[in-house]
């Protein structure tokens, strides 16, 4: 049996603008290039998965309800575009300020890889020929600890430097699709 790849994604500051626990479409703007670079890796046989700490729930900010709604929409803007999210799996808890059942070291809350490592065993991942994009170094050490092949750090306003260690810098997601997700050009490869 063959295993797949995935292009993970970050949601918030990676799909979306960060705006501080989004959960309505009036303040839910895609990152300039999203669509391009999932087409991209799309067109390459990349599987498109989201993996998102959504704490927000956690601290009673929206329900999961709500949370789902919005990811609903967000798919069908995809799947508008041509472009199938695989899989989205996000984690609710919060281990200090979650409320209620939600206060909960979950495995699956970043930098844990409890997401990354369902989505290999759910969708029959390799995940070291797949890519994670995130703009936070929890997204990047939870990459790590799955064994992911290639991570990209997306500099953010929040988080400019890097993580230390094995990773790529980017700064628009347009240099991402450039850089790992473009064929090479015939003039290159007949170099």
């Amino acid at each position: 049996m063959r295993e797949g790849r995935a292009l993970f994604l970050d949601r918030d500051g990676v799909i979306n603008v960060e705006r501080g626990y989004v959960h309505r479409r009036k303040d839910f703007h895609f990152q300039t290039g999203i669509f391009e670079l999932c087409r991209a890796a799309r067109d390459l046989g990349y599987l498109l998965v989201v993996v998102t700490n959504q704490a927000g729930i956690g601290r009673g900010f929206y329900t999961e309800d709500e949370f789902r709604q919005l990811t609903d929409w967000m798919i069908g803007q995809f799947a508008a575009q041509t472009i199938p999210i695989a899989r989205v799996y996000y984690c609710p808890h919060h281990p200090i300020h979650g409320i209620g059942v939600y206060k909960y070291d979950s495995p699956d809350r970043k930098p844990r890889p409890g997401m990354l490592l369902r989505a290999r065993s759910d969708l029959e991942l390799d995940l070291t020929s797949s890519v994670l994009v995130g703009d936070k170094r929890s997204d990047i050490e939870a990459a790590a600890a799955a064994g992911v092949g290639t991570k990209i750090f997306l500099r953010s306003a929040s988080e400019i430097e890097p993580p230390a260690g094995q990773c790529h810098v980017a700064d628009t997601l347009d240099d991402i699709r450039r850089r790992f997700f473009c064929p090479p050009s015939v003039e290159r490869s007949s170099r």
